[in-house]
């Protein structure tokens, strides 16, 4: 099968499409997937050069967020309600390959309004944000969020998600593009460029100087967001996209009696399983009502291209969820609603 395979640590500019690679198989309480698209992440960035927290044994196929059909050769275990044939998205190493081996656990019934593309990037930006904004923030209708890097995958999520849970959110981006693109899809009600200098003041004049009820960040801006949070306000440490690990002057914690709180939504499965399918019916729930919805990127890239996807992304170039075509839709070309 055709895979992005890791057989030494390199940039993923500098690794080629493997044509023959080993197909997979099927460990026990696993399946096979037909993998037609899949989502990108910057954390693929990281694992292709050894430098992720999850590192599998070399070699490997890169990728982890995907979306298909199971396959016909497919084992099914006990307990398994999926069965050849049946239109899901998931997640599991290997994604950047034609097949993929998983957990029927960690698969989910792809909706029928919805395209592979759009499915291919739910299954860990999506419940990330839910569970951040939800589970970890314990947000509340009326309160102001801010979303930074708020037109990425996970920050654009985060964007819908509050407005559908009834927040005001201001959305922040390093360009006036991305702000656009953050109210125009997002529905966010302002947007800051945090770029230029002093943006938190913007931030506390939005807010009638109280300032932000809650932080959502995936970039590593926590220690500059502190100046414009609200007393008892709370930030959520998602990622560090900007690529370095923040020292926070804990002294501001103390006196805004804020909380720092993290969210490692791939941890649940191990330590709170319970918590999963609450997420992901809520998820579901909002996307059949269509007050929330994918987006993805316009331009999609063949796998052959996967390479430069990666380096869009990690350049910021992109907005949206960034998406790659393994193998061509078994079903027509036509657009979802939601």
């Amino acid at each position: 099968m055709r895979a992005f395979v890791v057989n030494e640590y390199a940039h993923p500019s500098k690794i080629a499409v493997t044509p023959s690679a080993p197909a997979p198989a099927a460990g026990k309480g696993q399946v096979l997937v037909d993998v037609y698209s899949a989502g990108l992440n910057y954390f693929d960035i990281l694992q292709s050069q050894g430098k992720y927290q999850v590192q599998p044994p070399r070699p490997f196929v890169l990728g982890n967020e995907f979306a298909g059909r199971v396959a016909a050769d497919s084992p099914i275990p006990d307990g398994c309600p999926f069965r050849p044939g049946d239109r899901v998205f998931g997640g599991g190493q290997g994604a950047y390959g034609e097949k993929v081996a998983v957990p029927w656990q960690g698969l989910v019934p792809l909706p029928d309004n919805m395209t592979y593309d759009q499915g291919a990037g739910l299954y860990i930006t999506w419940p990330t944000s839910y569970e951040a904004l939800v589970g970890r923030a314990e947000l509340k209708a009326g309160e102001w969020v801010l979303v930074t890097a708020s037109a990425g995958g996970v920050g654009i999520a985060a964007v819908q998600l509050a407005k559908a849970l009834g927040a005001k959110v201001i959305a922040a981006a390093g360009s006036q593009e991305k702000l656009d693109i953050s109210i125009r899809h997002g529905g966010a009600d302002h947007g800051v460029n945090y770029t230029k200098e002093g943006w938190q003041k913007e931030v506390l004049k939005l807010t009638g100087g109280k300032g932000v009820d809650v932080v959502y960040d995936p970039v590593g801006l926590i220690r500059d967001s502190l100046k414009c949070i609200a007393w008892k306000g709370r930030a959520i440490v998602v990622g560090f996209a900007a690529g370095s690990i923040e020292k926070l002057p804990l002294n501001l914690v103390l006196l805004k009696n804020i909380s720092i709180v993290g969210i490692h939504w791939g941890a649940y499965t191990k330590f709170e399983p319970s918590r999963v399918p609450v997420v992901w019916q809520a998820l579901l729930d909002l996307f059949s009502s269509g007050r929330a919805k994918p987006i993805v990127y316009p331009e999609t890239f063949p796998l052959d291209r996967l390479a430069d996807g990666l380096v869009a992304l990690e350049q910021r170039k992109t907005w949206g969820k960034v998406i790659v075509h393994v193998r061509e839709s078994d079903t027509p070309s036509t657009k979802a609603k939601l």
